[in-house]
C-alpha cells in the first residue's frame, strides 16, 4: 500500500502520530546542539493519553525559537529545509483531532521528504516527492528511501490494532527517533563541512 493509500485511512489518532513524527525527525535542521531533540516528547505522551497538547506545543516553540537558526546558517543545513521544518511546527493544529489534523499530516509527510531529499548528498532522482508518496519509487536516493520507509512503517504501527493505541505510538517514536539521529548526524556532517569550507578561505 503507497504511502498516500495509508495515511487517507488512517484514524486522527494515527495522522496526528505520523505528523508529529515528520516534525519531531527534521527537529535537527532547525539548529541547537541535540538538546533539543526530546522537546517534542511532551506532546507524544499528550497524544497517549488523549489531553489536550496545547500547552506542550507552545513550550516547544518557545525552546526551538530559543535554540534554532531558523535560517540554518549556524550548522550548515539548507535555508529552503529549515524554513520547510518551521513551517511543520508552526501549521500543528492547537487540538490534535479534526480535519485540520489530516491536512496536516499530509503536509508534514510532504515536507519531511522533501527535507530529506534536499539534504541527501546523493542524486534525488527525477520523479517529484508526490510520485514517491504514490509508490513510484524507484531510483530513489538513500536519505528519502529511508524516510519514506519510517512513514510507511509508523502508519502500519499505527493502524495495527492488536499493538494497542499506546504500543503503536511507542513504537512510532521508536522509529521516529532513530531517523532523527540519522538526520542529526547528515546535519552535523554538513556543517562541519561547511566550517572547514570557511576555514580553508
Amino acid at each position: 500500500m503507497s504511502l498516500v493509500e495509508l495515511i487517507a485511512q488512517a484514524d486522527e489518532r494515527g495522522l496526528a502520530a505520523s505528523g508529529l513524527a515528520c516534525l519531531d525527525r527534521c527537529v535537527p535542521v532547525l539548529g541547537g546542539d541535540g538538546g533539543d531533540d526530546d522537546l517534542l516528547r511532551p506532546l507524544w505522551a499528550r497524544l497517549a493519553d488523549g489531553g489536550d497538547w496545547g500547552g506542550p506545543l507552545a513550550d516547544a516553540r518557545s525552546a526551538l525559537d530559543a535554540a534554532g537558526d531558523p535560517a540554518g546558517r549556524v550548522r550548515g543545513t539548507s535555508g529552503e529545509a529549515a524554513a520547510l521544518a518551521r513551517r511543520m511546527l508552526d501549521a500543528v493544529p492547537a487540538a490534535h483531532s479534526g480535519a485540520a489534523v489530516r491536512e496536516w499530516a499530509d503536509g508534514c509527510s510532504v515536507a519531511a521528504l522533501q527535507v530529506h531529499r534536499l539534504l541527501d548528498t546523493e542524486p534525488a532522482g527525477t520523479r517529484s516527492v508526490a510520485a514517491r508518496r504514490e509508490g513510484r519509487t524507484d531510483g530513489m536516493s538513500p536519505l528519502v528511501a529511508a524516510e519514506l520507509r519510517r512513514q510507511v512503517r509508523i502508519l502500519e504501527l499505527l493502524s495495527n490494532k492488536g499493538a494497542g493505541p499506546i504500543g503503536g505510538l511507542r513504537q512510532a517514536l521508536d522509529v521516529s527517533t532513530e531517523g532523527r539521529r540519522v538526520l542529526r548526524a547528515v546535519v552535523s556532517r554538513r556543517a562541519r563541512g561547511s566550517a572547514e569550507g570557511l576555514t580553508s578561505c
